[in-house]
């Protein structure tokens, strides 16, 4: 059987270990939408600083967020991790960046935790396969990469390998009623989506300042025009027509041979079917008849 939540989910807490500047939103944005917080920190001034976050940020993060809950939600700074994950449904880790330390704190979480309760790992760069050696119940266990909300309010959930697909469901479906937009991750990738996507887009604007091209400061502005309309990369690259981002792209490889092909391949495959872009009725996207 796939999992499902708990039937008394509304009435049990979400539990945070570690709650540092990221720890404490992912903990608001959970109180915001009416789930009880419990908070756990190495630090004992930590715990008590994010208690005190939570409580005089959690009616902006509602306003922010667009939650409206029926409940107000209790905000609990536990003393050990046994107090911290009694009765939670979910247990969001952001502890340090560390594989061993997180491999240790999975093993002691899973032996621990609710049998029902989801494990999830809010790291951006360890995919959770690589810290479940010693958790027995591994189809529970994730990734959940939350960015910092609440204005940044994108969750991107990664399996483990062995997670159970009943879980990213569940999550995919709860995640939503904090005012948080759930996106899967269809394969384990360093970097996820967006922490990829951002890498590419940091180092090619270092390098053009680095050979002398820009100043940072114009590069700045040319990007704050340039992403003002709004216009999503792969809308634009229909837009453009696929052909002509193919010959770019090939224009690029021919100069740095040391580009990877792939990206040439993805659209040379969609040249070859036809799909060109708005041109053509559809690349990535299908052309609306209103469009």
């Amino acid at each position: 059987m796939p999992y499902t939540l708990p039937d008394d989910v509304d009435e049990r807490p979400v539990t945070v270990v570690g709650v540092g500047t990221l720890g404490r939103r992912i903990a608001a944005a959970f109180a915001a939408g009416g789930t009880d917080v419990r908070l756990l920190d190495v630090s004992e001034d930590q715990s008590r600083a994010a208690a005190a976050f939570v409580a005089d940020e959690v009616e902006a993060f509602r306003d922010v967020l667009e939650v409206a809950p029926a409940r107000s939600a209790t905000v609990h700074v536990a003393r050990d991790l046994a107090e911290a994950v009694s009765g939670a449904w979910m247990v969001v880790e952001a502890i340090s960046e560390d594989v061993d330390v997180k491999t240790r704190f999975f093993g002691e979480l899973d032996r621990l935790a609710e049998h029902d309760a989801i494990l999830a790992t809010n790291s951006s760069s360890i995919a959770s396969s690589r810290i479940v050696s010693a958790v027995e119940h591994r189809r529970r266990v994730l990734n959940t990469h939350f960015y910092r909300p609440p204005e940044n309010n994108a969750v991107e959930l990664m399996s483990c390998g062995v997670t159970d697909e009943g879980v990213i469901d569940a999550l995919a479906e709860r995640l939503p009623r904090y005012g948080l937009i759930p996106f899967r991750v269809r394969r384990e990738s360093d970097g996820f989506i967006l922490n990829r996507v951002w890498a590419a887009i940091k180092r090619e604007c270092l390098m053009v300042v680095e050979e002398g091209v820009a100043t940072p400061e114009d590069v700045d502005r040319m990007w704050e025009i340039f992403t003002q309309p709004g216009i999503p990369p792969f809308r634009l690259m229909d837009r453009v027509g696929l052909d002509v981002v193919l010959a770019i792209e090939e224009h690029y490889a021919s100069v740095r041979p040391e580009l990877p092909d792939a990206p040439r391949r993805l659209l040379q495959r969609y040249v070859e079917d036809g799909r060109l872009g708005e041109k053509s009725g559809g690349g990535f996207y299908e052309v609306s008849a209103n469009e």
